[in-house]
């Protein structure tokens, strides 16, 4: 069981993986709009990501025997000055979420869940790829600088990412007949 507390918090960050999930789709309609279609698909395997981890926390929490809460999602930005802008913002909004998994870990701690601490290890490991990951675009793009062949370059190349769910992150609900 989880206590109060936990799942309170759990249900933050299944609302927070939420809004990254819509953060990444207002992004990809950015890229979409200044034609820049391999950077919107690179932010649409991105918000897949999101969308899974929303649901490890989702299961997660009703497993645990706790209450799912899903709360309003915060509009997000819908417009930068730039793709570099873009991953700049990327790349913090990785480093936010980062804090906010390192604070679940140190409340499973205080708390004597072992459980709970066992399930985020998952996602400290998984920040370390996300933040490397918008890293490496967000520097690749501040060294193109101003030139479009670069920046056509790495939105050619960013356009072969393609989502591969994470082992055990499709569970087999109940049959509808």
């Amino acid at each position: 069981m989880l206590s109060d507390k936990m799942e309170k918090a759990l249900n933050q960050q299944l609302n927070a993986e939420w809004y990254s999930s819509y953060l990444y789709m207002s992004m990809a309609a950015y890229f979409l709009s200044i034609n820049l279609n391999g950077l919107a698909s690179w932010m649409k395997v991105q918000r897949l990501e999101e969308m899974t981890h929303a649901l490890k926390f989702y299961d997660f929490i009703n497993e645990r025997g706790g209450r799912i809460i899903l709360e309003q999602i915060d509009k997000p930005p819908t417009q930068w000055a730039s793709p570099l802008a873009v991953f700049e913002d990327t790349c913090k909004h990785e480093q936010k979420v980062t804090g906010l998994i390192h604070n679940l870990v140190d409340l499973a701690l205080s708390e004597r869940d072992h459980a709970t601490n066992a399930f985020l290890q998952w996602f400290v490991t998984e920040q370390v790829e996300e933040e490397s990951s918008a890293n490496e675009v967000w520097q690749k793009l501040k060294l193109s600088g101003n030139d479009t062949n670069a920046l056509f370059m790495i939105d050619r190349e960013l356009g072969t990412r393609v989502f591969t769910p994470p082992p055990g992150s499709a569970k087999q609900g109940p049959k509808v007949v």
